[in-house]
């Protein structure tokens, strides 16, 4: 099981499990193929995408526990 936390960057949880990218599309965030999905935290890109990072940071353990 991983554990996700708002200091990794988006491609490093999609590539623990490309088939959670729904969740980063519920909330809005489509930039699972974008070039600064590689090195921006999910901590960034919820703060530019408007999105509570603790919020996404749950639902994101709760789809890998």
């Amino acid at each position: 099981m991983a554990t996700i936390t708002k200091d990794m960057t988006i491609r490093q949880v999609i590539d623990i499990d490309v088939n959670c990218a729904p969740i980063f599309f519920d909330f809005g965030m489509h930039c699972i193929g974008c070039p600064v999905s590689s090195g921006e935290t999910l901590e960034e890109a919820s703060t530019v995408h408007g999105v509570n990072v603790d919020e996404l940071v749950k639902k994101l353990n709760e789809y890998f526990a």
